[in-house]
């Protein structure tokens, strides 16, 4: 995800909120330090939603039992040049 999509979407969620808490409460103050919160409590969760991503494809091994790897330059394209025959399938314009 690139960053401007989730500050698109962060920022977009903070305004909800704070117009939300706003009607709830009636009060500027209040609105201000829970919107806030919520963006520091977003924050949390995204860095420790990243943290277990991270920690889980550490821990991943392949069919041998090995860590994963990388595959090899051939093997890659190996895979390029079997999808590109594919019947009925459209080529890209991108390489």
């Amino acid at each position: 995800m690139s960053f401007l999509l989730f500050f698109r979407g962060l920022v977009l969620v903070l305004i909800t909120f704070a117009v939300v808490t706003y009607f709830i409460t009636h009060s500027w103050w209040a609105t201000i330090v829970h919107t806030i919160l919520c963006g520091i409590l977003i924050q949390i969760g995204y860095f420790a939603a990243v943290l277990l991503l991270v920690w889980r494809s550490h821990g991943k091994k392949d069919a041998d039992g090995r860590p994963g790897r990388e595959p090899k330059i051939a093997e890659k394209n190996s895979t390029k040049a079997a999808a590109s025959r594919l019947p009925n399938a459209s080529r890209s314009r991108h390489p």
